[in-house]
């Protein structure tokens, strides 16, 4: 299953690679794309969707789904 959410507060490559790495913790995440200019981020696997909104939350960033 896919899911996008959105990412606020991504500035550069570092802000990507953080989301990326707080979603990859995320049990149930099978992979994760994420892109700083269009604000989002597309997680494949069966994560919940509260669960990717709170990790990256805990990462510093603002995200809804």
């Amino acid at each position: 299953m896919s899911q996008t959410i959105t990412v606020e507060g991504m500035s550069c490559e570092h802000c990507e690679q953080s989301v990326e790495d707080a979603l990859e913790d995320v049990q149930g995440v099978q992979s994760v794309d994420v892109d700083r200019d269009a604000a989002q981020a597309t997680v494949e696997g069966d994560a919940a969707t509260q669960d990717l909104v709170n990790a990256v939350d805990e990462a510093g960033y603002d995200a809804s789904a």
